[in-house]
């Protein structure tokens, strides 16, 4: 990949679900794990079904998973039909599917990083499909990481 810019979004994309590479990171700890996916690896489905403040990592996770899907969906050419609402519904979840919402999420990362590697360069609509996915992502990252302390807290208590 000689593009740029591709490189950082695949780079960042790679931080956000697959934490820092070897201690160095550009915007998360710079510390094995803290990525998306070694962030849920930590959490059980009972604690995805905890609420906090009105919302469950369970649902913070599946609609990570279904902005993914309509990001793919538009880098495909497709005009997915949405349903935003349809995630936040989500709040007390099973093992089994506490692991099928992470292997779905996972599935969906991969689609679009094969995507990237797919690209040689960026139009208007591709640039902001692939930004929107990186912020939209670090952001439910840091709401789970947030949302794991309270979760861990309250086990204590």
């Amino acid at each position: 990949m000689n593009n740029p810019m591709l490189v950082a979004v695949r780079t960042l994309l790679k931080e956000t679900f697959d934490g820092p590479e070897e201690n160095a990171s550009w915007y998360t700890e710079a510390k094995p794990g803290s990525g998306l996916f070694g962030t849920l690896e930590k959490l059980s489905a009972k604690d995805a079904s905890v609420s906090v403040n009105g919302t469950t990592i369970a649902a913070q996770t599946d609609h990570t998973r279904y902005y993914l899907w309509v990001a793919n969906s538009y880098l495909n050419g497709e005009e997915p039909k949405k349903d935003w609402e349809a995630s936040w519904k989500i709040t007390n979840i099973n093992e089994m599917t506490w692991e099928q919402f992470n292997e779905e999420l996972r599935q969906e990362y991969t689609t679009l990083l094969n995507k990237i590697d797919s690209l040689d360069s960026l139009d208007e609509e591709t640039s902001h499909s692939l930004l929107g996915a990186i912020a939209h992502s670090a952001y439910h990252l840091g709401s789970i990481r947030q949302m794991s302390k309270v979760i861990k807290v309250q086990s204590q208590i």
